[in-house]
């Protein structure tokens, strides 16, 4: 791949990563909230259970179980992007060593 391929290449590579990344905080923020409107419903339900017994419950909610894995889905995406960005990276690393390679050979055969 050309040099300003692979730039372009690291360009949209970032902004899936980025989208990617937001979408996976968004949801670990979410699910903290989730937990706490679910804990709420099954203390109005019932005022004698303990806060520990309304964390289960609320933990075991389907509602709750679908976020997570919501999150699982978002961070499998996120590290995906995260990694096809570094190999998209290397690549770049790559070309500059072969390329700082070759002028290193050039400049001792006296070649220009």
């Amino acid at each position: 791949m050309k040099p300003l391929e692979r730039v372009a290449q690291l360009h949209t590579l970032s902004k899936v990563y980025a989208k990617a990344k937001a979408e996976t905080e968004y949801l670990k923020h979410f699910r903290k909230s989730k937990l706490a409107i679910l804990k709420g419903k099954y203390s109005e339900q019932d005022s004698k259970l303990s806060n520990a017994a309304c964390d289960d419950l609320a933990r075991a909610d389907k509602d709750y179980i679908e976020v997570l894995k919501g999150l699982r889905e978002a961070i499998e995406v996120s590290e995906a992007a995260f990694w096809e960005l570094s190999i998209s990276k290397s690549g770049i690393q790559i070309w500059q060593t072969q390329e700082s390679t070759r002028r290193a050979e050039m400049s001792m055969t006296g070649s220009t």
